[in-house]
């Protein structure tokens, strides 16, 4: 039997070459070969500055510090993201202040976002900011919720963690903008399963010298200059702690494989793109089945291709359709269980899972498909096949009910 993993990442000979490298080099931790991943990437996305760490996770905690996120703040997030959107708030002891999303792409809602700061003037708790979260790669509505949370003098971070490349067109300006274009901070993941890989990595984007300044020495403890610069031709061994930082740095082992791997990110998008689109092509007929759609005002990058199940017309659910792809030899995800009906959120905040409906009514049919660079034609057609053949029986088994 025919078995197509969720992900497989698309490590070549190159890429272990260039690791192998590193490892001979004598310098393994931070040092150039992060400096020279830092460049390439700030070019490749067209940011002023960027700070390579050791996950999206550590990226967004350095930007809220940045920012000057404070205990009893607030910050707008979705529900509808992994854990550590909401949890880097936490860190704070500020609270993750949920919002639901739009019904087609499933990112924040920019009608939700604008409730919410309307109703804020009656909250004893100060909203200062929002992280928008770009689902599957799909770019959220940029252009309205930063001249929204702008309006209410709120800062903009960006979870970019599924979205390397994608991009909007912004009709106001009558341009293309791309991920960070309109943030004060946005977070990218390099996690194994992620557009580009560094194993473990992420990487914090910006403008603003003096924020990049601070996430880059609150990466490594404070510390106003790393080991490379500390232990380099010309270095000294002091150094100064400006401020209690974290252990977040990137290491060059990391970095070189990240350097390879940003090389790659545009023939990588580009297979993505043929693999959603061959699945829409073989899916898009089944009345059992809605496909994610590509806006016609975004580039998608394409990271997941979440199918939503039309309930009413299965006999089975969510969870029986993944559990029958899995003997089909496909495997699945879920993205994601809404943070609200998570049981630390839900018991803290008094959550009820109807309280944010979108959300609530979407996780319950969704299946992620698999979907990477190294998929063959032969893959993708034997999950389509696997797919209608599990509505198919789900259907029949509808009809010999009725």
């Amino acid at each position: 039997m025919t078995n197509v993993p969720f992900f497989r990442p698309d490590i070549d000979d190159e890429d272990i070459a260039a690791v192998v490298e590193a490892l001979r080099s004598g310098w393994i931790t931070t040092g150039p070969r992060v400096q020279t991943f830092e460049a390439a990437f700030a070019r490749y996305v067209g940011a002023a500055h960027a700070v390579a760490v050791n996950s999206c996770t550590a990226a967004l905690h350095l930007a809220l510090a940045a920012l000057g996120l404070r205990r009893g703040q607030a910050v707008l997030v979705p529900t509808l993201t992994f854990a550590a959107t909401a949890e880097v708030v936490t860190y704070f002891d500020a609270t993750p202040d949920f919002v639901d999303v739009e019904p087609d792409t499933l990112c924040m809602d920019p009608a939700a976002v604008e409730t919410r700061l309307a109703r804020a003037w009656n909250r004893t708790t100060e909203i200062v900011g929002a992280i928008a979260v770009h689902y599957g790669g799909q770019m959220a509505p940029m252009p309205r919720l930063a001249h929204l949370l702008r309006a209410a003098r709120c800062f903009v971070v960006e979870d970019a963690a599924h979205a390397l490349p994608a991009a909007a067109y912004d009709p106001e300006t009558e341009r293309w903008i791309s991920v960070g274009d309109l943030a004060d901070v946005t977070g990218f993941s390099f996690y194994a399963n992620k557009t580009i890989t560094t194993g473990e990595g992420g990487m914090a984007t910006t403008a603003d010298a003096t924020l990049a300044q601070t996430m880059r020495s609150l990466s490594l403890h404070g510390m106003s200059q790393d080991g490379w610069t500390r232990f380099g031709a010309g270095g000294s061994w002091d150094y100064a702690i400006a401020a209690p930082g974290f252990k977040y740095n990137m290491t060059d082992i990391a970095a070189a494989l990240g350097l390879r791997q940003l090389a790659k990110v545009d023939r990588f998008r580009a297979r993505r793109e043929e693999v959603a689109a061959r699945y829409t092509a073989g899916l898009g007929d089944l009345e059992e089945i809605e496909p994610p759609r590509e806006r016609a005002d975004r580039r998608h990058a394409w990271h997941l291709y979440p199918i939503r199940l039309r309930l009413d017309r299965l006999a089975i659910g969510r969870d029986e359709f993944g559990q029958a792809l899995a003997a089909r030899g496909v495997a699945t995800s879920v993205h994601w269980r809404p943070l609200h009906m998570q049981p630390y959120y839900a018991q803290r905040y008094g959550y009820r899972a109807e309280d944010f409906p979108v959300a609530f009514r979407e996780w319950r049919r969704l299946v992620s498909l698999p979907i990477f660079p190294g998929m063959s034609d032969a893959a993708v057609d034997h999950v389509i096949a696997a797919v209608r053949d599990t509505a198919a029986d789900g259907r029949r088994r509808k009809f010999a009910v009725a």
